[in-house]
């Protein structure tokens, strides 16, 4: 098998937090699985939301030059994909809602097939509640985008106020170690069949 690539996007303002704290744990699995695990933060600078002028489908790319476009340039390179958010506000981040909607209509409009049959999973980092609505929130994006969404045996979730209180969450981390341990294995099936000959989907 070749080395497959997952990227973790942490949208939390917080570089090091508890949302770090759950994706790292969530890359430690990939690389014990033999695959690549690369973490890039959204950071903290104002991401503009999208203002739909459609000049995406000519520059192949965002016309705001900040973090999405950094995004853009390299996630044609991953395998898989991984958006980690704390909840505020029973939601995900106002920056991480801007960054997704914008990497992915440029996607979209550019036909540049970035994320196209790639597998995605969302977690999300909580003090109490709201993860629930998050999750919802933020997969809408991987089924609008033609991604499988992978599943664990729970809702892929941790709770705690700091890195240790994640950690300490003994249910959330074995959940999305388990998580991981799904999306490694779909990659090993998706390049099979690549290798074994089975086609793309034929769209009416």
């Amino acid at each position: 098998m070749s080395n497959q690539k997952i990227l973790l996007v942490n949208g939390s303002p917080h570089e090091k937090g508890c949302t770090h704290t759950v994706l790292t744990e969530i890359a430690s699995v990939f690389r014990g699985e033999g695959m690549s695990a690369d973490l890039f933060w959204v950071g903290t600078k104002p991401i503009q939301s999208c203002v739909d002028c459609g000049r995406c489908a000519e520059k192949g790319c965002c016309v705001f030059e900040d973090r999405v476009n950094d995004f853009l340039a390299v996630a044609g390179d991953y395998d898989g994909f991984l958006f980690g958010s704390p909840v505020h506000y029973a939601g995900a981040t106002g920056a991480l809602t801007a960054f997704m909607g914008r990497a992915f209509f440029a996607d979209l409009h550019s036909g540049q097939n970035r994320f196209y049959l790639k597998p995605a999973a969302a977690v999300v980092s909580a003090r109490r509640a709201g993860t629930t609505a998050t999750l919802d929130q933020l997969n809408k994006f991987f089924l609008w985008g033609h991604m499988p969404v992978i599943s664990s045996w729970y809702w892929n979730m941790v709770h705690g106020s700091s890195p240790e209180e994640v950690l300490a969450d003994k249910e959330g981390i074995r959940n999305v170690r388990m998580l991981a341990k799904n999306m490694a294995w779909f990659l090993r099936c998706k390049e099979a069949g690549e290798k074994a000959g089975v086609p793309l989907p034929q769209y009416d």
